[in-house]
């Protein structure tokens, strides 16, 4: 018997030398050191064909098999220790690149903003093709609108900026207010969706959905919404 070969088949004695099915040998990883390896299935396997019967030889194909589903089960081990790897990676740069955001102006998809005491809120919208006039309207916690103002409509995207006056040109109270956005498109009044700028005060990153969130003293803002950064 080739050396070393007999604590290999001690070592498997328990398994007839035969290797454990690809379910059982990742479910016993690291739970007993009587497990065969790649090693110790190929050292069997040689001693098989060094002690055979030459006038009965045995079938390797067996072992083969075996030792095929091993490396299988050994390259999957692999991949899911690289992709945890590289998602650990992803989420890393992520909130790198995030933290860069802190302090900049984002405008994202959103109708409300809150309006600090003598301040300015801006926005901006979606211009449809053939607008002709675009209004936007503010409203009030309590949904009462305290001023409309028109814009002149742009190819593109149309910004605008409330300046947080009422429409008897009396100054807003500090708080949350709505936007609401309709354009006049050949005749026709069209509501759009209108984007809110909002300022950075921290990220955070979903543990759930792996996704970057963005603080603001507007609300979270996923960043998959964000159009543009100031």
């Amino acid at each position: 018997m080739a050396p070393g070969s007999a604590s290999a088949c001690t070592r498997a004695a328990s398994y007839g030398c035969q290797l454990s099915p690809p379910e059982e040998t990742a479910a016993a990883t690291g739970a007993s050191n009587d497990m065969l390896t790649q090693s110790d299935f190929l050292q069997l396997m040689v001693t098989q064909m060094q002690n055979q019967d030459p006038t009965s030889p045995a079938d390797p194909s067996a072992f083969l098999g075996q030792l095929a589903q091993m490396s299988e089960v050994s390259s999957l081990d692999n991949m899911q220790s690289s992709l945890a790897t590289l998602s650990s990676s992803l989420l890393s740069s992520q909130a790198v690149s995030g933290a860069g955001l802190v302090g900049h102006d984002v405008l994202a998809s959103g109708t409300s903003g809150s309006l600090t005491a003598g301040g300015t809120l801006t926005g901006g919208v979606q211009t449809p093709a053939g607008a002709t006039s675009l209004s936007v309207s503010v409203a009030d916690a309590s949904g009462n609108v305290v001023n409309t103002f028109a814009v002149t409509p742009q190819s593109g995207l149309t910004a605008f900026t409330w300046n947080g006056t009422t429409n008897t040109g009396a100054s807003a109270p500090a708080g949350n207010y709505t936007f609401s956005v309709t354009a006049t498109v050949n005749g026709q009044s069209q509501t759009l969706t209108p984007l809110i700028e909002s300022t950075v005060q921290s990220v955070t990153i979903d543990q759930t959905s792996q996704s970057l969130d963005l603080n603001t003293a507007n609300g979270v803002i996923p960043m998959s919404s964000v159009v543009s950064v100031d």
